[in-house]
């Protein structure tokens, strides 16, 4: 396994959005390594989308992040307590970023079941391991992705996507956003992508 250069986040995001599908999410911490591969995604691009943090190329301290060079890590707060990870794209000085909304836990499984549930792995219900990490949320607690990632370059030994030796094949659904009801007529742009046989999609 490798890891994804500058070069594939250096492109059109809708085309990173998709190919970020079936590739594998690793934070390393010490001892504790965990691994997701991406199942769920949506692309946020600031110039056009009402729903992205940096609409109509806002800067901000949060949103400065946004225009860094493709392949940084953009890490923000909802709600005051959960946090969300995105890949920056496109070039530098341009908001664009991917919102990995759901991965499949793969390494580490133990070690996410404690940080989200504060339980052993052998302590909570089928329904509880599916809900593992099938939310930006929630996956971000499990594999301890915090705001100290963000701002990050995923081309350290720390925080990184990697593609496997083998492609997988699958079928890749596309529909409008989640949770994004004030974003006008971004509402309706198809920009959120998925493997159509995961159990671990947030909302199919």
């Amino acid at each position: 396994m490798k890891k994804l250069t500058k070069a594939f986040y250096h492109r059109p995001t809708l085309e990173v959005s998709k190919d970020l599908l079936g590739k594998f999410l690793v934070h390393q911490i010490g001892v504790d390594r965990y691994v997701g591969k991406i199942v769920e995604v949506e692309a946020y691009i600031g110039e056009i989308d009402k729903a992205c943090h940096a609409y109509n190329n806002k800067v901000t301290n949060r949103t400065k992040v946004l225009y860094d060079p493709p392949g940084t890590a953009y890490v923000y707060l909802i709600y005051g307590m959960y946090y969300c990870f995105n890949v920056v794209t496109e070039e530098a000085g341009k908001a664009a970023a991917v919102l990995i909304r759901a991965v499949e836990p793969i390494e580490g499984l133990e070690k996410m079941v404690e940080n989200r549930y504060k339980k052993k792995i052998n302590e909570i219900t089928k329904k509880q391991l599916i809900n593992l990490t099938n939310g930006p949320g929630k996956l971000c607690m499990a594999m301890n992705i915090t705001k100290n990632n963000n701002g990050m370059d995923l081309f350290n030994d720390e925080l990184y996507i990697i593609e496997d030796k083998e492609t997988s094949s699958f079928d890749t659904m596309t529909t409008t956003r989640i949770n994004i009801d004030y974003a006008e007529e971004a509402i309706d742009f198809p920009w959120r992508f998925y493997i159509k046989d995961s159990s671990y999609v947030s909302k199919k």
